[in-house]
């Protein structure tokens, strides 16, 4: 395995595959528990957690899993390691736990989470496989953040709770509700796909001209 390779797992996930914002997945807790930055970074480091966890115990084991019921499996091993993140949550910052709610245990149906054990992790070693896993689950990690900043800076005017604007600002309270998550996450998605086309374009335009110099 080389290094070159390692990279390039990582990367991907957190810019070119990004789970959010160009594979569009997970959108549930992306859109529930948003409303504020910290509740977006416990979601996504309880995310990153399980996928790491899971995706190394899946490539170490996969030789030994048996293709009848591997999704079982999967799940059961994703399953164990949300418990863990549950349970370290409610000990550790039960306010944050309480807000986020039912929310950490469906990390197990999450489908960027089984995705990655069916895609990746099963037909890889244990390198790339945490490689994967740490790339997507930080893109999916600055994804939440993205967006429950936002959301919490025009909603509240705060960020991590310290207030940034005087005593005039008028909250957007329609970003703490749920419309305001999908209009958020529209105008984010639309900048994103801006941006890919704007790349295209740049990419398109210097291989007409090496083209044409050539």
């Amino acid at each position: 395995m080389s290094q070159s390779n390692t990279y390039e797992e990582f990367i991907k996930g957190i810019w070119k595959e990004n789970p959010v914002f160009v594979q569009v997945l997970g959108m549930c807790p992306m859109l529930a528990v948003t409303n504020s930055a910290i509740n977006a970074i416990a979601m996504g480091l309880a995310t990153f957690f399980v996928l790491l966890g899971s995706s190394t115990l899946v490539s170490l084991f996969k030789n030994f899993i048996p293709k009848q019921v591997r999704i079982s499996c999967y799940i059961i091993i994703i399953a164990t390691f949300v418990t863990v993140a549950d349970y370290t949550l409610l000990a550790l910052i039960p306010e944050v736990h309480k807000e986020l709610g039912a929310f950490v245990p469906l990390i197990v149906v999450n489908c960027m989470i089984l995705g990655r054990q069916e895609a990746f992790a099963s037909k890889h070693g244990v390198g790339l496989a945490m490689a994967d896993a740490v790339g997507t689950s930080t893109g999916f990690l600055f994804a939440l953040f993205v967006l429950g900043s936002v959301r919490e800076i025009l909603g509240s005017g705060t960020l991590f709770g310290v207030l940034l604007f005087g005593p005039h600002f008028e909250p957007w309270i329609i970003m703490l509700l749920p419309p305001g998550g999908f209009i958020m996450l529209g105008l984010i998605l639309l900048f994103f796909n801006w941006l890919k086309e704007k790349k295209d374009s740049i990419v398109s335009t210097q291989l007409s001209m090496n083209n044409q110099i050539g």
